[in-house]
């Protein structure tokens, strides 16, 4: 929206719906980047008490006839104990780089893992599902490759092994949703497993986990929404999600997961909250969403007010997840005037303003959604102005972040269009105290004085 001309800044005329355009496409472009981002996220999933009870314990590095021992007693022990132990001893070595190299060198060594998941012994399952799990993080891509052939597999068990899909062993089935959602993240995914996953089941069954009720098991939604959202974040083909119900369970999650954060201090519920963050904000940007209606599904002010009790949940327990629920606010008030509407009925401005402290990250996605109020029109901006805004205003046109200070002006052209007192308004009472700060005083200088006469004349 500027143009640099004998070194000096100079404002070029565009209309709103111009502006409004430039907008949606630096967000398309954002969009892009933390899809790419995101997909690049591994996460190491352990069991606390396991791990204090395997203190002291170093990983050992296992040769080929080693784990040819391992895997014949894991199958063919006289005890299940003697079995068990074989596959404890074996996870514990694939943690090794050098262990899990060999292993998957070992022609059946996948294969025999699978059978062992499919067994009807829980403690065995249990040990098998470790071991694909910790040869699915790995940093070694040859590693993760060779675990792309269990795929078939585990959406055959997960897929089949119950009609409700709750398996009587909930640690199992979170260290199995854990090992699928690091193999949808492997390059190969979108072209050999994610198909293969949307043409199964699974994806119904995955929703019904996320269902809110008394037989949501935290750990294995967290594992189950991750598989989702790596799901989304590939773009293979979300509107087959968005008619399956994904918006409306989405957004029933979310209402739960507020009133859950109200009712107890359990620490692990922000888990949770990330992943159904991430999925909404990318669902809600398909255009599927509103072919079939998916967003009518959330136009409802409890998800606005639901949003606002996780993000002040957020800001006291875990701050780094702020930029995820206010990019999927972000999302749900770029296009829709309702949503706009809540925000401002429900009195959330001011809530909203208080996070522009916490960091330049979060306040350039408040901004940016009070521009998507503003761009609504004068009816909003009437209500945006002037209220706490200006003081806010005034104070971020002050930071050092020239990402906050630019997202500053785009909200003061809003306001300046579509409220033609407000130039003059923010004129006399700023008395371009904060604009003096700044380094590029009389640029700034210019782009006001712009912008008013814009407003006046234009």
């Amino acid at each position: 929206m500027w143009s640099r001309q004998r070194g000096r800044l100079k404002p070029l005329c565009c209309g709103v719906e111009e502006l409004r355009c430039r907008r949606r496409e630096r967000e398309a472009a954002l969009r892009k980047a933390r899809r790419e981002q995101q997909l690049v996220s591994k996460r190491l999933l352990r069991d606390e008490a396991l791990e204090e009870a395997e203190e002291g314990c170093v990983a050992m590095i296992f040769g080929e006839a080693e784990i040819q021992q391992f895997l014949r007693l894991a199958q063919r022990g006289t005890e299940e104990k003697e079995r068990e132990g074989a596959l404890v001893s074996l996870r514990r070595g694939l943690q090794r780089p050098e262990t899990q190299q060999t292993f998957i060198r070992l022609e059946g060594s996948i294969r025999t893992l699978v059978g062992l998941l499919t067994s009807n012994q829980a403690l065995l399952q249990l040990e098998a599902a470790r071991c694909l799990h910790e040869l699915s993080h790995s940093e070694q891509s040859a590693v993760v490759e060779a675990c792309l052939p269990a795929t078939s597999y585990l959406l055959t068990y997960l897929s089949g092994h119950s009609s409700d899909f709750i398996s009587p062993h909930l640690t199992v089935l979170e260290a199995l949703g854990y090992a699928l959602s690091q193999l949808l993240q492997a390059k190969e995914a979108p072209e050999k497993i994610i198909p293969s996953v949307l043409g199964s089941t699974l994806p119904q069954h995955m929703l019904q986990l996320l269902q809110p009720g008394p037989k949501l098991n935290l750990g294995v939604a967290v594992e189950f929404a991750w598989c989702l959202h790596y799901i989304i974040c590939s773009q293979v083909n979300n509107a087959l999600l968005i008619t399956q119900g994904a918006l409306s369970t989405l957004g029933l999650l979310l209402l739960d997961l507020a009133g859950a954060v109200q009712r107890t201090e359990d620490a692990g519920l922000e888990l949770l909250a990330c992943p159904v963050f991430r999925c909404l904000s990318n669902l809600l940007t398909e255009a599927a969403a509103e072919a079939v209606g998916g967003q009518l599904q959330l136009r409802d002010e409890r998800v606005v007010a639901a949003l606002f009790i996780l993000l002040q949940f957020l800001l006291q327990k875990q701050p780094s997840l702020l930029p995820e629920g206010l990019w999927l606010l972000n999302n749900l008030t770029a296009n829709s005037p309702s949503f706009c509407t809540s925000l401002l009925s429900l009195d959330l401005i001011e809530p909203l303003l208080h996070l522009l402290s916490v960091s330049n990250v979060v306040s350039v996605l408040v901004l940016t959604v009070l521009c998507n109020v503003a761009e609504k029109g004068p009816a909003y901006c009437q209500r945006l102005w002037p209220g706490p805004l200006l003081s806010s205003l005034l104070d971020t046109l002050a930071f050092s972040d020239t990402e906050v200070v630019g997202q500053s002006l785009e909200l003061l052209q809003l306001l300046f269009l579509y409220q033609p007192g407000a130039a003059q308004a923010f004129l006399q009472q700023s008395g371009l105290q904060a604009l003096q700060r700044h380094e590029e005083v009389a640029q700034l200088q210019d782009r006001v004085h712009a912008l008013q006469q814009t407003a006046l004349h234009g």
